[in-house]
């Protein structure tokens, strides 16, 4: 399994949304995106990431960053997810785990202390150029569901209120 490292180039996306809508990395030319990868919607740690995205997303708007998740879960669980969380950014759908393998957040992990293969859940930030070509700022791999979006809000330099 490969892993990102600040100052790569972040793999070209195109996925679907839960609306079946196509969202590509290059649709966010100009912008800094955050790229979140969780193991699966409507699961305790993955419902405290999204829903501290949600409240979050107005700061991180405010200083310029777009949010984007990225589960292994078909688009119909995407959009019981976002409808039952009020998830307010958009939530991409990757069952061959394709993008998820590019940015090396599916592979060997330790669960329960046993080693699995799964979601490894992942964040990077990512600049997308002009062209919507996209370079890694921040790669984060094993975060902690809980905490996580306050602590990367304070990495990034984002105010509460921005």
């Amino acid at each position: 399994m490969t892993r990102l490292d600040a100052g790569a180039t972040a793999p070209a996306f195109t996925l679907p949304d839960a609306d079946g809508r196509s969202v590509s990395l290059a649709d966010y030319a100009g912008k800094r995106v955050i790229v979140y990868f969780y193991p699966a919607a409507l699961t305790p740690g993955c419902t405290t990431q999204a829903v501290d995205f949600t409240a979050a997303i107005n700061d991180l708007g405010a200083a310029g960053y777009d949010v984007i998740g990225i589960s292994p879960d078909e688009q119909a669980k995407l959009a019981q997810f976002r409808e039952r969380q009020s998830v307010a950014f958009p939530l991409l759908s990757d069952p061959a785990k394709e993008v998820l393998t590019a940015y090396g957040a599916f592979g060997e992990k330790l669960l329960y202390g046993k080693l699995v293969e799964g979601v490894i859940r992942s964040t990077f930030v990512v600049d997308v150029d002009a062209k919507g070509e996209g370079t890694v700022a921040v790669a984060q791999y094993n975060v902690r569901a809980s905490g996580h979006v306050d602590k990367l809000k304070r990495e990034l330099g984002v105010p509460a209120g921005a």
